[in-house]
């Protein structure tokens, strides 16, 4: 049985920083390219950032380039995202997910094969 499981998230003040992490379960972790999504309330599903499968090849939302990294530790079956410099408008529930992809990032919602469950992040200004 797949699962994804995201943690790191948690009330913080803008400007402030958190890192999640997703540890993934039951799959063979380096063949999926993995992303990290987000909704707010009232909002769509939106891609925050993707990576390759090997960690060579990254992907980012125009609004946390420069902000946010996503890495990889293979070794570790673990995802994480870096958020630096948060803003209000940061605030959602953020979602592992993974694709089974040789080439490429996880860069849209398109064909993903597994999701996690979420973990919220609330920014208060």
């Amino acid at each position: 049985q797949v699962q994804l499981v995201e943690s790191g998230g948690g009330l913080v003040q803008a400007g402030g920083s958190l890192r999640l992490s997703c540890a993934a379960s039951g799959l063979t972790f380096s063949r999926y390219a993995m992303g990290w999504f987000r909704q707010a309330p009232g909002k769509e599903r939106e891609i925050v950032a993707g990576i390759s499968w090997g960690g060579g090849a990254t992907y980012y939302a125009d609004s946390v380039k420069g902000r946010f990294t996503i890495f990889r530790d293979n070794a570790k079956n673990t995802m994480y995202l870096q958020m630096n410099t948060l803003k209000p408008e940061d605030t959602a529930v953020y979602y592992c997910a993974a694709r089974q992809l040789q080439r490429g990032v996880v860069a849209s919602s398109d064909d993903i094969d597994y999701w996690g469950k979420g973990t919220l992040v609330t920014v208060s200004s």
